[in-house]
């Protein structure tokens, strides 16, 4: 299995980092490496596994954004798997109001993509971009769409959230809702980088809300946020220049 031979591999980087004298923490590994029928791990056998703290920020800091993918399509299990972790992001009241659609068939990703472009095409001419630009646009558009063996539709649902009387705090709980899937979509882009895959976020679907919604047919409450294209990638980009904490950070 793919994430034992990660284990295992994560087991001899801690080995030789943990006698140079780097710290370390101590978690509960998920125990046996399989998976149930709704993709997530099993918790059998659970057993301890020393990871430094180095190995686990130098995890997360080897997420890129990939945008070109093999064309090799991502097992279901490991979809789903993706998924549940995704749902273990912090949520406002622990309402979890992300949603998520997954589309894999061609045909529904073409239709998605024809249909949004219309409206991308209206607003930019209305912007007053030459033709050809525009066109550029479109088709980069969906070649993104079309190309990516998984694009999952990350919507939020206000249903379960709280109601107020006034607008002040009407618009705060819209904007927590909008915070907690924005968590959501981080914690699936970390998933799917642990799976080995590639993945970025597109935040289109905020322009083209009700085309998605009649198009997918979704539910009159499921507001499309972002989109996430998935899959194993074809290279991986060197890091990108961060911002200087000092910078952009303040200590009171």
């Amino acid at each position: 299995m793919v994430y034992a031979a990660k284990l295992l591999d994560l087991q001899k980087k801690v080995q030789m980092s943990t006698s140079t004298g780097f710290r370390s923490n101590t978690i509960t590994s998920p125990g046996t490496t399989e998976r149930d029928n709704g993709g997530s791990f099993t918790g059998l056998n659970q057993s301890t596994l020393t990871l430094t703290t180095i190995d686990l920020h130098n995890f997360l800091r080897s997420r890129r954004s990939i945008r070109r993918f093999k064309p090799d399509p991502v097992p279901d299990s490991v979809i789903q798997a993706i998924l549940s972790t995704a749902t273990y992001a912090p949520s406002a009241h622990n309402r979890q109001p992300w949603r998520f659609v997954v589309l894999t068939e061609l045909s529904v990703k073409t239709r998605l993509a024809d249909a949004m472009a219309e409206d991308f095409v209206r607003d930019l001419k209305r912007d007053g971009l030459p033709e050809e630009k525009v066109q550029a646009q479109i088709k980069r558009s969906k070649e993104r769409i079309t190309s990516a063996p998984v694009a999952i539709l990350l919507s939020l649902d206000m249903s379960e959230m709280d109601s107020y009387p006034d607008q002040n705090r009407t618009n705060a709980e819209y904007m927590m809702t909008v915070q907690s899937v924005a968590a959501a979509g981080l914690q699936l882009l970390l998933a799917a980088h642990a799976e080995g895959l590639g993945g970025v976020w597109a935040c289109w679907p905020l322009f083209a809300q009700e085309t998605i919604r009649k198009t997918l047919d979704l539910r009159e409450t499921w507001q499309p946020q972002g989109m996430f294209f998935i899959g194993y990638p074809v290279e991986i980009p060197e890091t990108r220049e961060r911002k200087n904490i000092e910078s952009i950070s303040l200590r009171l």
